[in-house]
């Protein structure tokens, strides 16, 4: 039997000076280059937006692919365009090494002529492939955040290492959205996190389930992340709630995961939940967030975008990776002492990741 120490958050007074971190200040370094661009060493910078006229818009910038990080520097850039007509417009365009840069005191990534920049607050990202082409502000509205240190460790070693932080947790967008030639202003609420590691995330991570999202006065990150069999199937929750602005509740330990209506995907042949819940209890009042599935934006099988021969090996390696993105209601329910008080919805996203193979 696995212990729990084998995958858990980094947060203990030993663990902020290992990672050379402040308990209560997150500095602009943090979100600077992390990694060498190393073999078995991958980082990424994420963007995404909700846009008032009802459009999601994704952006990533990566040194590698996660999943296989034992190349050398091989840049991607990722555009994810879900639009009000119905359609999805996907984009990963690979680049040569000598396109990439990043600084290393705060973030300033360049991958070609594309950027991404900014200082945890205001951030500026340039990006083009083919048809599409975004140039948007993202400013903070709620202050950077980690769980923890940001590092969760696996192994009885603890050097394995997924790290995570959330330097816009939301934010308000403004700026503009080419596509075929036509370009419009554009704004809505964004977000803003960086990642990085040590180690393949198949090799730790079975699956998780991330979402982030507003309900009237309250925004949320959460994920519930569980760990390889070899490490037990040890989950890590991560929970943050803010309220008009302020982050009011982010300890995990409080946290309730629960998910209904679970059915198997035919597209990826995962188990995928329509109802995602988690339930943070404090004494006799609880905080309860859901997302409701109304609708698929992205069922994908990871070794379908391979070459050929990379689909032969990822086969051969039983490599089942798959990825997930919903749509739908978010809700927020407050009660006290079992009343409800408050409850407010609104639409958001959320994901399924999905490294392992299926669990019976």
């Amino acid at each position: 039997m696995s212990s729990a120490s084998e995958a858990s958050t980094a947060g203990s007074p030993d663990d902020y000076r290992r990672f050379g971190l402040d308990p209560a200040t997150i500095e602009p370094w943090e979100d600077g280059a992390r990694t060498e661009n190393s073999p078995g060493t991958y980082e990424w910078w994420y963007f995404d937006a909700h846009l008032d006229d009802g459009s999601k818009l994704v952006v990533v910038f990566q040194n590698k692919d996660a999943v296989s990080p034992d190349r050398g520097l091989s840049p991607l850039l990722r555009i994810n365009l879900d639009l009000p007509d119905g359609r999805t417009i996907e984009k990963l365009h690979a680049l040569p090494a000598d396109s990439w840069s990043a600084a290393t005191d705060h973030a300033d990534v360049h991958l070609g002529a594309n950027r991404f920049e900014g200082d945890l607050h205001t951030y500026r990202i340039t990006a083009t492939v083919d048809e599409v082409s975004i140039d948007v502000t993202l400013i903070g509205d709620i202050p950077p955040w980690r769980p923890g240190t940001g590092h969760l460790v696996f192994g009885a070693e603890r050097t394995d290492v997924f790290a995570w932080l959330p330097s816009v947790p939301q934010g308000t967008v403004s700026g503009s959205l080419t596509l075929d030639g036509a370009t419009r202003s554009i704004s809505g609420v964004g977000y803003h996190d960086h990642n990085w590691g040590n180690v393949p995330l198949p090799r730790i991570v079975h699956d998780w389930y991330w979402a982030r999202g507003r309900a009237g006065p309250y925004s949320v990150i959460a994920s519930y992340i569980t760990s390889v069999e070899r490490l037990g199937f040890q989950a890590i929750p991560v929970f943050m709630l803010a309220r008009d602005g302020e982050i009011v509740a982010d300890d995990a330990s409080r946290v309730r995961f629960g998910i209904d209506d679970v059915f198997t995907d035919e597209v990826t042949g995962k188990p995928v939940a329509s109802v995602v819940r988690y339930t943070y209890a404090d004494g006799d009042d609880e905080i309860v967030v859901e997302f409701t599935r109304e609708r698929d934006l992205v069922r994908a099988r990871m070794a379908d975008g391979l070459s050929p021969v990379k689909r032969l090996l990822a086969r051969l390696a039983r490599f089942d990776g798959a990825y997930l993105r919903f749509a739908g209601p978010i809700t927020v329910t407050v009660r006290r002492n079992g009343a409800t008080v408050e409850r407010h919805s609104d639409e958001a996203i959320w994901e399924l990741m999905y490294f392992g193979r299926a669990r019976t």
